[in-house]
């Protein structure tokens, strides 16, 4: 099962760069065994600044075909881990590739919203799409480590 994250705009190095890249190696390392992984970010820029729309184009284009397609947005579904871990693997275990697609700072396009199989929010207080990141890469990471069982999650 392939991961995809696409995201709005570009992150330089620092902090968050290096939280992504040590969560989504870890996941994929950690994953390969049973069945997930690898992870990837893909990062779309609108350097026009034409908006949501044209945001939306470049995001549905980074779109891997077949893929399921699943929007961050504060208006989507607030899950736990352990129910984040178990759809997961639900589309692990269908064979099917997963794409999470992150908006820039207006969100996502009501068009591109409407297409999504599923919609995930991280609560009801909105955050910086590029924390996002950090945070998705980190439950990716969590929910590997649930469905294989370690000790990693603790309730």
């Amino acid at each position: 099962m392939k991961v995809t994250i696409c995201a709005v705009g570009k992150l330089r190095k620092g902090p968050e760069l290096d939280l992504i890249n040590d969560y989504l190696d870890r996941f994929g390392k950690a994953g390969r065994s049973f069945g997930l992984g690898p992870a990837t970010l893909l990062e779309v820029e609108d350097k026009r600044n034409l908006g949501m729309e044209a945001e939306a184009a470049l995001l549905e284009r980074a779109v891997p075909a077949g893929s399921v397609l699943i929007t961050m947005d504060e208006r989507g579904d607030v899950v736990s881990s352990p129910d984040f871990a178990a759809r997961l693997g639900g589309w692990r275990d269908a064979s099917h590739d997963v794409t999470f697609v992150i908006g820039g700072a207006d969100g996502i396009a009501p068009a591109l919203r409407a297409k999504a199989d599923w919609s995930l929010s991280f609560g009801k207080m909105v955050w910086p799409h590029m924390l996002v990141r950090v945070m998705l890469a980190e439950q990716l990471y969590r929910a590997g480590q649930i469905l294989a069982g370690t000790p990693y999650h603790r309730l």
